[in-house]
């Protein structure tokens, strides 16, 4: 079984007679009887924002930090420290502080985020051109055909990364590494943080006795419904043939049944650029009211339009979704005069047509998208017909700094209050 030490990448072609490498005496290593023969690799930065911030602040590299608004705000991020007491994302502020009293706060910085993707980026590209970047902190690689520019196979190849990462940036990634993109991403999430884990073959029998809902896009209202059906293990779904998954599924259930297989053969496509962006949220109760609905979408517009400037991107239209109380989804699009990125001219687009929707319907979820996507130097440049946009933009800019510096909550705008 071939063993790979990730401190020093010593290589050997069966496991060690001790615990420790024989080489640095290190104790990461990574056994696999495939490890030399895997290709596709999904990386996950660890608690990426807050990394990036103890970067900037060595005196809180040993204390629990937490990235998000004021006491009215919400987790966006928190180190692995602060997790230990409990700290979660999407956490109301105050929770938080209340599991987690001694932990230091900081508004989110997102131009510094967005730089130190970019360098991590670069880094991915000198492994291979197949880098298909998935959110500002993940990518997935395909390192298939590398092993003689490198003179290593992708897993030595990997470790290294990993090592330079931590030397350079001052930030740890965790690493899964399997033979298609689906088992690469939970490979990744099985280690974290600074971890690597590789699967292969084994990946049925390994997925077998999980939940269904460890699979990607497996989510609540799915999982319940495969539960009505009696499926709550993915070993239950394996044993699904094509015809039993349309019947009890649909035409998505036998794409459904090869997921749980571990089975996947989507590409890595570095050229393949977002075609959207989107935030949605779905609420504790079901909401039938115009302004209560308003409120939430405005709250939506302004995250996306900061997911459109961590992506650098505008949005050319504007795609309204809801989710009925029975999960029947609407959606409506509506094409914009102009790019833009402004949370105000997003939400009054999509509130056009939320109006539209009002008919007593009780909805459980909404969420606005920008599609098609623009460059961002198309966004909000104004004309002579609307002299409005660089003006709006500028106070954008400026809410902006203020929260960068003095948290979410330091300016309310009206209709998310």
């Amino acid at each position: 079984m071939p063993t790979l030490c990730r401190d020093c990448r010593h290589w050997q072609p069966g496991p060690p007679g001790t615990a420790a490498c024989p080489a640095c005496r290190g104790r990461r290593l990574l056994h696999h009887p495939e490890l030399d023969r895997l290709t596709i690799a999904h990386i996950d930065c660890d608690a990426f924002y807050a990394a990036v911030e103890k970067r900037e602040r060595p005196d809180l590299f040993d204390r629990p930090l937490i990235i998000g608004g004021g006491t009215r705000g919400v987790v966006t991020t928190a180190c692995y420290i602060a997790r230990l007491s409990g700290v979660r994302s999407a956490m109301p502020m105050f929770k938080a502080l209340k599991a987690c009293p001694d932990a230091t706060v900081i508004a989110p910085n997102f131009p510094r985020y967005v730089a130190a993707a970019r360098e991590m980026r670069a880094l991915m590209r000198a492994l291979t051109p197949l880098v298909q970047p998935l959110s500002i902190d993940e990518a997935v690689l395909d390192l298939d055909g590398t092993q003689a520019l490198h003179g290593a196979p992708p897993a030595s190849v990997l470790a290294g990364f990993a090592l330079a990462v931590e030397a350079r940036m001052g930030i740890t990634v965790s690493i899964g590494l399997a033979a298609n993109r689906l088992m690469a991403k939970l490979a990744a999430e099985r280690d974290k943080p600074r971890g690597m884990c590789a699967i292969g073959s084994e990946a049925p029998a390994l997925l077998a006795t999980e939940p269904v809902g460890l699979l990607p896009g497996v989510g609540p209202a799915l999982a319940a419904r495969l539960a009505r059906l009696g499926i709550t293990v993915l070993g239950q779904l394996q044993r699904l043939d094509d015809r039993d998954a349309v019947s009890l599924l649909g035409p998505e259930g036998p794409g459904l049944v090869a997921r749980s297989r571990g089975q996947d053969d989507r590409p890595v496509r570095p050229d393949r650029d977002a075609r959207s962006i989107s935030a949605e949220t779905t609420f504790d109760g079901d909401i039938a009211e115009l302004a209560v609905l308003e409120k939430n979408l405005w709250r939506m517009a302004e995250k996306l339009a900061r997911r459109l400037q961590e992506a650098e991107r505008a949005a050319a239209g504007v795609v309204l979704k809801l989710k009925s109380a029975d999960f029947t989804q609407r959606t409506r699009h509506v094409r914009l005069a102009a790019p833009t990125r402004l949370p105000d001219r997003l939400f009054a687009a999509a509130a056009t047509l939320l109006a539209r929707e009002i008919d007593g319907t009780r909805f459980r979820l909404i969420g606005i998208g920008a599609q098609p996507l623009a460059p961002a130097d198309q966004a909000d440049r104004g004309d002579l017909v609307d002299t409005d946009a660089p003006r709006q933009r500028a106070t954008q800019s400026a809410i902006d700094r203020l929260r960068a510096r003095f948290g979410a909550d330091v300016i309310g705008r009206g209709r998310g209050q």
